[in-house]
């Protein structure tokens, strides 16, 4: 089971003081020529050295973040007044997430909320907050306060304090950190936002918790595969970077993300998991494989909520659009807008070409 967010903010906050009692009784710094002529150490001593450096300003952040804990004092909100933080740094809650988020709501019914949220006032809604971390205890009482019979007496508890972007998002990075349960996109996609808020990469590396050249995977990635075609894939909480970068690489073809986006709707790609999906966009995108995803005789259903509009069957010859007899108005309708439509399909190609 993961330790809480406090007791290993606390293991953190111990952490950083034995590091400060440690510089503080460690030899004067040596000068440049005695340092410079010093025995180098191994080589395999290297990654620790780098481990560390990567290792301390989380500690510091966290260290911080107990002691302002600790000078904030603890209010009883009303759960329906949160928004969530205008910075997203996940995906809809998947089947897992939704299975820890019933744990929690037995925890929190049978013995009460035990970690409070954080939020910051709204910064343009008098009487609102939102949220900086906590979204699964925020989710877990809000769904406990639709099933109450006393709604209003549900409260959240919770630390109330004035937050900027910059700080709500180091905020919110902290607890992902601490978590350590983003998804490799996930993460992407958060390194996205946090070069969207005006973080530098260098910035990016102690929020994040990885290196340099992590950081720029993760940028790239992000900036390569549409943000729609990677929420159609889902968290994909087997599929990490290697994955990730090999389909990110099939965007440099124009008609990759066309491709995928026929057969996103398919039935063969919503049965699937993370990994089927992302096999099932691969092969699109290449021009294959799109005709299976799209069924077993390559039929596509055309629906508007249950109302059948039309079927699209792809095979070798083409592609063939057939309208029920109960739709002819709109198979009349669309037989005369097809010169007007496919002159929008040219200009959006062509954009994306350029």
């Amino acid at each position: 089971m993961k330790k809480s967010i406090v007791k290993m903010m606390a293991e953190a906050a111990k952490a950083a003081e034995a590091e400060k009692k440690a510089e503080a009784s460690a030899p004067a710094a040596q000068p440049a020529s005695a340092r410079q002529s010093a025995p180098q150490s191994s080589a395999p001593s290297a990654p620790a050295v780098e481990g560390a450096r990567m290792v301390a300003p989380v500690v510091s952040s966290m260290g911080r973040a107990l002691s302002q804990l600790k000078e904030d004092s603890i209010v009883a909100l009303d759960p329906g007044k949160i928004d969530p933080s205008p910075f997203r740094d996940r995906f809809a809650a998947d089947e897992e997430a939704a299975e820890a988020l019933e744990e929690l709501k037995l925890s929190i019914s049978s013995e009460g909320q035990k970690i409070p949220v954080l939020v910051r006032p709204h910064p343009a809604a008098e009487g609102r907050y939102q949220l900086a971390y906590g979204h699964r205890r925020l989710a877990a009482v809000l769904a406990l306060m639709q099933e109450s019979g006393r709604p209003e007496a549900v409260k959240i508890r919770a630390y109330v304090r004035p937050l900027s972007d910059m700080d709500l998002i180091r905020e919110q990075s902290l607890e992902n950190g601490v978590r350590e349960n983003l998804t490799w996109i996930e993460q992407a996609l958060w390194a996205q936002q946090l070069k969207e808020a005006g973080f530098k990469q260098r910035d990016m590396q102690p929020v994040l918790g990885v290196t340099e050249s992590t950081v720029s995977t993760l940028l790239k990635v992000a900036a390569s595969v549409p943000e729609d075609i990677v929420l159609a894939i889902g968290r994909a909480r087997n599929v990490g970077r290697p994955a990730w970068t090999a389909f990110a690489k099939l965007f440099d073809d124009a008609k990759a993300a066309p491709r995928i986006r026929a057969v996103l709707d398919s039935k063969a790609f919503l049965a699937g998991d993370a990994p089927a999906r992302m096999s099932l966009a691969a092969k699109a995108a290449r021009g294959k494989g799109a005709e299976k995803a799209a069924g077993k005789s390559g039929e596509q259903e055309i629906r508007s909520g249950k109302r059948l509009l039309g079927k699209l069957k792809t095979g070798s010859s083409g592609v063939t659009l057939t309208i029920p007899k109960q739709e002819a108005a709109f198979g009349t309708w669309l037989g005369g807008r097809l010169e007007q439509l496919y002159a929008e399909f040219e200009k959006d190609t062509d954009s994306r070409q350029h």
